[in-house]
C-alpha cells in the first residue's frame, strides 16, 4: 500500500490546476465580442428590460466581483443559472451528460480493439505485408481530420448504405449503441493509430528483450512468450500514451457531436459558445477538466498497479 500513498495528496495537487482552469475560462469566454442579455432578448428589447436582466445574472457588476462571486458558488456546488435555458447548469449539464460520456466509452473501446488487433498484427509479422499494412493505416489515419472522417462515414454507411442512422442519439441501449457506432468509430479511427505505433514498437522491443529470450530458451512456444511475457511488459507505455490522448478524445467530442447531432455536452458547448452564455460554457469546461484529471489519476493508479517498480 506505501506505493498507492501517492493519492492522498494527488487530489490536492490539482486544485490549483482546476483553479487556474476556471480563471483561463472565466477571461476567454467573457472576451467573446457580443452580450449574451442582447442574444436572450433580441435586438428591440426595452433599455430598461436589458438592465434588469444584466443585474438579474450579475453581468452588471465588475469581473472580478464575478469570478469571485462565481467560485464562492463554486464552493457551495452550485455553478450558476443558465441565461439562455432559464436553468440552474447543474441540471442542464446532467441532462447531456449520458450521450457524451457514453461516447468516450464508446470510442476508447474500439481504439483499444483496433490498436492491440493492428499492433499484434504487425508485430508478429515485423517487415512483411500485414505489417505494412498496418502502418499505413496508422499513417493515412493520422492525417485525417475527425468531421471529414465523420461526414464521409455519414455518407458510406448511412446514407449509401443505410446501415446506420445519420444522426441522433436512439431511444433505448441498443439504439444508442447503435446510434453513436459511427461517431465512436470517428473517434477511434482517429486515436487508435497513436496506439497502434506505439503498442506495435513496444511489442517488438520486448519480443526481442532477454525475458523473452529465456522464456523461449525453456521451451515455451511462441504464442505463449507473447502473451505471458511480451504484452504484460509492453502495456504500460500505451496505458500512460491512452491517458494522456484522453484529453485529446475528450475534446474531440465537441467537433464529433456537432457533425453526428448528438445531444451531449460537446454539441452543448458549441451552442453556449454561439449564445454567450458565461455560465454554461464555464460549467461545460469544468467538467470536462474534472474527467480528465479523473483520467490521469486512474491512469496513475494503473501505472503503479501494472508495474511494482513504479512509485509516484
Amino acid at each position: 500500500m506505501e506505493r498507492f500513498r501517492f493519492l492522498i495528496w494527488r487530489p490536492v495537487q490539482m486544485l490549483p490546476v482546476l483553479l487556474g482552469v476556471t480563471l483561463v475560462t472565466f477571461v476567454l469566454v467573457r472576451s467573446l465580442p457580443g452580450d449574451p442579455v442582447r442574444v436572450l432578448l433580441g435586438p428591440r428589447a426595452r433599455p430598461e428590460m436589458i438592465a434588469a436582466t444584466r443585474h438579474q445574472f450579475g453581468l452588471d457588476e465588475p469581473l472580478p466581483v464575478q469570478y469571485l462571486f462565481f467560485l464562492k458558488n463554486l464552493l457551495a456546488g452550485d455553478l450558476g443559472r443558465s441565461i439562455m435555458y432559464r436553468a440552474p447548469v447543474f441540471e442542464v449539464i446532467a441532462e447531456r451528460l449520458a450521450p457524451t460520456f457514453l461516447l468516450i466509452a464508446y470510442a476508447l473501446v474500439l481504439s483499444i480493439l483496433l490498436a492491440t488487433t493492428f499492433a499484434t498484427l504487425a508485430a508478429r509479422n515485423e517487415g512483411r505485408f500485414a505489417d505494412h499494412l498496418v502502418r499505413g493505416f496508422c499513417t493515412a489515419g493520422l492525417g485525417l481530420p475527425g468531421f471529414w472522417l465523420g461526414i464521409l462515414l455519414i455518407m458510406l454507411l448511412s446514407v449509401r448504405l443505410g446501415w446506420f442512422p445519420v444522426s441522433g442519439y436512439g431511444e433505448t441501449w441498443l439504439g444508442h449503441l447503435h446510434h453513436l457506432f459511427l461517431p465512436a468509430l470517428t473517434v477511434a479511427i482517429a486515436l487508435a493509430p497513436v496506439l497502434t505505433r506505439n503498442l506495435r514498437a513496444t511489442l517488438i522491443e520486448q519480443m526481442g528483450a532477454d525475458h523473452a529470450q529465456a522464456a523461449r530458451s525453456r521451451g515455451l512456444t511462441e504464442g505463449e512468450v507473447f502473451r505471458r511475457h511480451v504484452v504484460p511488459n509492453a502495456l504500460l507505455p500505451t496505458v500512460n500514451l491512452l491517458g494522456v490522448n484522453l484529453g485529446w478524445l475528450i475534446g474531440g467530442t465537441v467537433v464529433i457531436e456537432s457533425v453526428f447531432s448528438i445531444p451531449g455536452l460537446g454539441q452543448l458547448m458549441v451552442a453556449s459558445i454561439f449564445t454567450r452564455d458565461y455560465m454554461l460554457v464555464q460549467g461545460i469546461t469544468l467538467v470536462f477538466a474534472l474527467t480528465i484529471v479523473a483520467v490521469n489519476l486512474t491512469v496513475d493508479v494503473l501505472t503503479v498497479a501494472l508495474d511494482p517498480r513504479v512509485v509516484l
